[in-house]
């Protein structure tokens, strides 16, 4: 047998554990995993190196429906070029583009514009609106889609399903995954009148508070009952919701972001300003703490970034007429590997949280693990790399980073996606090759 790629001499992180193995590829699959596995057109030497399973972002905003993005902003292929260039093999896009993701049109534009324009593989959601959420099920059958996305509460752009009998049409129009933006709209906007244009950027967590939260998640999850549906719950936040999700975990799976585990108020709001809003905010200690809690219990399922670009100027602006959301796909790995490094999570969970979960949460097919059969999608990462994450480095078209300044222990060598070595030692060559994701539908 000859293998157009070996990765020879690494560590390799396999669904039972780490060990000193070869993977051999054909086709852009893995054939063989073993030592001596023979001829290859290539080879990559991973010795001090650890060999993970494609790291897949669940949640980002291209902000690109098929149309070019937004300027200064993002588009389809600056983004896929930073969550290479950060590790990442696969991302899952959200609906809230230019155009949005509503209906069979745009979602078919989308899936068209994906092969030429992205260097990692891409999934992407439908967005449900009043209007479409009793063909959401159609659409979320049409090849690329992850899953449904409701906007519980309002957030960037225009799509919103805040009411019980709407979101409960959503849930019945559905035949496979909703998941959830789950802060309480009638809420946020009985309190948005308590504040005003200028108030400290901390204003924001106060606003946007854990009851609103948990009331959110709460009514999700009232209608995920009702309908015998179940529903995912992104961005998890609260002390508040990780108990009761606990309590829910036959209807619920829960989603936690990097800046939940890494960011806490007021200190970031104090050194960070604008570069800190995001939805839902980021909290005090206690409800950072609990996300921690719920990665180590396993109440959590997945570990996003919640990527959200907006120009330097719009985050600057004073709150709360400063945009909401922050970067991230291109820190997620090297951050949260260097808190393996720091002991406070073991490697095996890290990949489940970030390769084997989004996969088996969404139903992406062939992808999260190294076993035979499944693409050839590997996170290459040198565990002991110190570096210094900066602005310099990102990819992004708006140029910035919460997370500046920040030392990390771990870095990303490589990235392989579907056995092309599409960025090595910080480099990415060639042109975008990345593919839609297929879904078990």
């Amino acid at each position: 047998m000859k293998f157009d790629l070996i990765i020879e001499n690494g560590t390799v992180v396999l669904p039972w554990g780490e060990v000193s193995a070869d993977v051999g590829v054909i086709a852009g699959h893995i054939a063989a995993i073993g030592k001596n596995l023979g001829d290859a057109a290539e080879r990559f030497n991973a010795a001090n190196l650890h060999v993970l399973p494609g790291i897949i972002d669940p949640h980002v905003h291209f902000r690109d429906g098929g149309q070019g993005g937004i300027p200064g902003v993002e588009d389809m292929r600056s983004g896929s070029l930073a969550a290479v260039l950060g590790g990442v093999t696969t991302v899952f896009d959200m609906p809230n583009t230019k155009p949005a993701t509503t209906d069979p049109e745009t979602v078919q534009a989308k899936y068209d514009y994906i092969p030429s324009h992205t260097y990692c593989d891409l999934g992407f959601y439908v967005g449900a609106t009043k209007e479409n959420a009793d063909h959401v099920g159609e659409m979320e059958d049409m090849p690329g889609v992850c899953a449904v996305k409701v906007f519980a509460g309002s957030s960037t752009g225009d799509l919103l399903v805040e009411d019980d009998e709407n979101i409960e049409r959503v849930l019945r129009g559905s035949r496979h995954l909703v998941a959830f933006h789950a802060e309480d709209e009638y809420r946020l906007r009985e309190r948005k009148s308590r504040f005003s244009v200028g108030d400290p950027y901390a204003a924001h967590g106060e606003w946007r508070d854990p009851e609103c939260a948990r009331l959110g998640t709460a009514r999700v999850t009232a209608l995920a009952e009702k309908t015998g549906k179940r529903a995912h719950i992104l961005h998890v936040s609260t002390a508040e919701e990780f108990a009761f999700i606990r309590e829910h975990k036959r209807l619920l799976s829960a989603e936690v972001l990097v800046n939940h585990l890494l960011q806490a108020g007021p200190e970031a709001y104090e050194r960070l300003g604008g570069y800190a809003v995001m939805n839902p905010p980021i909290r005090d200690k206690h409800h950072q703490d609990a996300a921690w809690a719920a990665l180590l219990d396993g109440t959590a399922d997945t570990i996003a970034s919640d990527h959200a670009p907006h120009t330097a100027e719009a985050k600057e602006r004073p709150w709360p007429t400063c945009h909401s959301g922050l970067t991230g796909v291109q820190t997620l790995l090297p951050l949260m590997l260097s808190q393996v490094n720091a002991g406070r999570l073991p490697l095996m969970r890290l990949v489940d949280l970030m390769s084997a979960g989004p996969a088996r949460i969404y139903g992406a097919m062939a992808k999260g693990r190294i076993a035979v059969g499944y693409d050839a999608d590997f996170s290459i990462v040198d565990m002991k790399a110190k570096r210094k994450i900066e602005n310099s480095w990102i990819a992004s078209q708006c140029g910035w980073t919460p997370f500046a300044g920040t030392e990390v222990t771990a870095w990303p060598v490589a990235t392989i996606v579907r056995g092309n070595v599409v960025m090595f030692e910080g480099v990415v060559t060639g042109e975008p090759m990345g593919q839609a994701v297929l879904f078990r539908h």
